[in-house]
């Protein structure tokens, strides 16, 4: 499971986050002051910039202010094996997902035909392939600037296996040809408006990892409920194989993923 932290580390880039509740004197010194601890610490960052509002939007997408070093949102960031090149700014990546990436990529069969929806700049999509034997890894995408910088990391790290499309998940996924043995929706927020989507394009005994932001109470009932009355509606049964906790958002409240099988 993922820390919180003060900052992540984005490629070259560190985002911070200022304390809520500081003075605008007391703030303006505490980002002047952090920018150049991290610069000075981390020799691998070349850019510090702060978080100035929550992800907002379709796109998920955060306001971000220069504090010192090179001014810059791009930069590119590795791994699991891959090279992430991205905009901050444009693209919603976490890197406190890396391990949670990898789990899913270490459960993949060879021959699997993989969907990603939601597949951003390419981190799920491009760490199956480097990590597994898949297929074929289908990743849907609405926003155009994340795609682009997706259709760029596969050339970067010469995958093949991987196709990218650009569109909302809704309307894109059902006009694809044939069903996936593994669906991967790692949305940010919002995912259960499309798990009757991912459920209709899953084949028998496929495998969906679903994402979901819970209050620790709620946890997994609140995800299963929602899981389980999907399949309902869709005629289809659904087992549940695990629940992870893959991120820490607020005191007790949490990122979860639900991996379960659809019969």
């Amino acid at each position: 499971m993922e820390s919180r932290r003060s900052f992540d580390v984005i490629g070259s880039i560190a985002i911070i986050e200022v304390p809520y509740g500081l003075p605008r004197k007391d703030a303006a010194a505490y980002e002047k002051n952090a920018g150049q601890l991290i610069l000075a610490a981390h020799k691998n960052v070349k850019t510090v910039v702060a978080r100035t509002g929550a992800h907002t939007g379709v796109f998920r997408l955060q306001r971000l202010k220069h504090l010192a070093g090179e001014k810059t949102k791009e930069t590119t960031h590795k791994e699991n094996g891959v090279m992430l090149k991205l905009d901050v700014g444009k693209v919603y990546f976490s890197p406190r997902l890396s391990g949670e990436r990898l789990r899913v990529a270490g459960q993949v069969k060879p021959g699997e035909k993989i969907l990603v929806m939601f597949s951003g700049c390419g981190p799920y999509p491009l760490v199956i392939a480097r990590n597994s034997k898949a297929a074929e890894i289908v990743g849907v995408e609405i926003n155009p600037a994340a795609h682009k910088y997706a259709m760029e990391n596969a050339k970067l790290n010469k995958i093949t296996n991987v196709r990218l499309l650009k569109g909302d998940a809704g309307k894109t996924v059902p006009r694809l040809k044939g069903k996936f043995d593994r669906i991967v929706m790692p949305l940010p927020k919002g995912a259960e408006e499309f798990l009757a989507t991912a459920i209709k394009a899953a084949r028998k005994g496929a495998v969906i990892h679903y994402y979901d932001f819970l209050p620790e109470n709620d946890i997994p009932k609140a995800s299963n409920k929602k899981i389980k009355d999907a399949c309902l509606k869709a005629g289809r049964k659904a087992r549940i194989l695990n629940v992870v906790k893959c991120g820490q958002l607020a005191p007790r409240a949490y990122r979860v993923c639900v991996d379960f099988r659809v019969d």
